[in-house]
């Protein structure tokens, strides 16, 4: 997955790169494009960690509710379960 991100962050730099090139030449509506397209690729590598939770190993305490959803987590091969605290609407990541 590091990889993924490294590559990610790349490209967008590159992406970036051109558009300022273009820009410092004069070519203006491309600077712009790609200097904004850059940006946002960077943007989603570096803020997709903030999207996908931190999966913990020990269950919730008390006022969590074991939801059906599972799945095996990509990075460990484990099962995840997922518990919501029904009166929040947060959720947990849990390996099983």
């Amino acid at each position: 997955m590091r990889l993924v991100r490294i590559v990610g962050v790349s490209v967008g730099l590159a992406i970036m790169a051109i558009g300022l090139w273009a820009l410092f030449t004069g070519i203006l509506p491309p600077a712009l494009v790609f200097t904004l397209e850059g940006a946002v690729i960077i943007a989603g590598v570096l803020f997709e960690r903030v999207v996908y939770k931190h999966i913990e190993a020990a269950r919730p305490g008390a006022g969590w509710t074991r939801t059906a959803e599972r799945f095996i987590d990509d990075a460990t091969g484990k099962p995840v379960t997922v518990y919501v605290q029904p009166a929040t609407g947060e959720r947990k990541y849990v390996n099983e």
